[in-house]
């Protein structure tokens, strides 16, 4: 029986942890803030149901196999009382979150060698603590290995599509680069394709090129139809899309992962000389926009 810890069954976590559970060759536990008694999740195909252990409290859980963190970004030291509990020499933590710095940002938690991060495209809601809506069939990927194998076999069988991937830094930096637009409709509230003029185009496309630079200074590999695409992406929004997840926290008065999505541009950007004027704008409105009474996701 393999022993699988989910923290913060959030609308990607508590997906992962359903679709997880439907094997029972694994015992899963998740560690949330809130207590619920079940997960039911609506996948694209029909409703999945779990009833996982769920944990409030650090202390009643030990170490596991395998540990899946899915917070936010930016609450990565709340896992520490969890992650000191549910971790050994034997452990592997899978960083399931934004962004392209997995590994530096729990490296002070948990040795390195033991972490394994995660990409994953996975578009679902929230609706209640243990009911999320998940819109449409998710995707994974992993860096190449044993632990990244390890990774992709757990997922066998579900509907999430799993995969180790050699270039796994072009992976990340591709997925940032197609989300780094969504920072305008956070800011604005709007689609993109309603108020398109060349003066948006030139932002978006700003955007994404000090993406697309950033992740090739970095080494990664960024085709320009992946600049091309989500440029194009942007200009057919249509209204009424359902924003990112930024967009969404940001009109629920939730925190925003500002720093993982688009700071982290300017960050990297300064670091290779790499200018990031548009980014840089962007992520001073959009932290300035934000309530200074923003609550915590209650996962």
């Amino acid at each position: 029986m393999t022993r699988i810890a989910i923290v913060g069954p959030g609308a990607i976590g508590g997906t992962i942890a359903a679709w997880l559970a439907q094997n029972p060759a694994l015992s899963i536990t998740v560690c949330a803030r809130t207590p619920f008694d079940d997960l039911v999740v609506e996948t694209p195909q029909a409703q999945i149901t779990a009833r996982p252990k769920v944990v409030t409290d650090p202390a009643d859980v030990e170490p596991v196999d395998w540990v899946m963190v899915a917070t936010k970004t930016y609450d990565v030291d709340s896992t520490a009382p969890w992650l000191s509990r549910l971790v050994d020499k034997t452990s592997r933590i899978a960083i399931v979150q934004n962004g392209v710095e997995h590994v530096r940002l729990f490296s002070h938690l948990v040795p390195p060698a033991q972490l394994v991060p995660v990409m994953i495209n996975l578009p679902a809601a929230r609706t209640a603590p243990g009911r999320i809506v998940q819109q449409r069939h998710g995707i994974i990927s992993v860096p190449a290995g044993a632990d990244g194998e390890a990774l992709v076999a757990l997922f066998a069988g579900t509907e999430i599509s799993a995969s180790a991937d050699a270039d796994f830094l072009s992976q990340v930096w591709i997925k940032l680069v197609s989300n780094s637009a969504a920072i305008f409709p956070a800011l604005t509230l709007r689609a993109t394709g309603p108020v398109w003029n060349n003066d948006v185009a030139d932002i978006i496309g700003g955007i994404v090129t000090e993406c697309a630079a950033v992740a090739r200074a970095e080494g990664a590999i960024v085709p320009e139809s992946v600049v091309a695409a989500t440029i194009e992406s942007a200009r057919t929004m249509d209204e009424g899309t359902r924003g990112s997840s930024i967009q969404v926290d940001r009109m629920a008065g939730n925190r925003m992962e500002i720093d993982a999505r688009n700071g982290v541009i300017v960050r990297l950007g300064e670091k290779h000389g790499i200018p990031t004027p548009v980014n840089k704008m962007l992520v001073t409105l959009l932290a300035a926009s934000g309530s200074p009474w923003a609550k915590r996701d209650q996962v």
